[in-house]
């Protein structure tokens, strides 16, 4: 999946992260097992670390779940546009 400039620019304006480091980090992700627990919690803690947003033990869950599921929606513009 391939991403434009303008989606970077919308997630960076929300989390003030820039490209590089999401790029860095989608490499990472490239290169793990994304059905492994222990790869996922380590990507979770990674973004909350780069973000500086606390991931309580509640949500780390669900997204884990989520993961593991294939329950993770495919138009992540959408999400990125409707977020305040």
């Amino acid at each position: 999946m391939a991403f434009s400039d303008g989606f970077f620019k919308k997630v960076e304006k929300k989390t003030n992260v820039n490209k590089e480091t999401i790029l860095s980090l989608a490499k990472k992700l490239q290169g793990g097992n994304m059905k492994n627990e222990s790869t996922i919690k380590e990507v979770i803690h990674d973004i909350s670390r780069i973000t500086g947003r606390e991931v309580t033990k509640e949500k780390e869950d669900k997204i884990v779940n989520a993961i593991l599921n294939d329950n993770v929606p495919k138009n992540l513009d959408k999400y990125i546009d409707d977020q305040s």
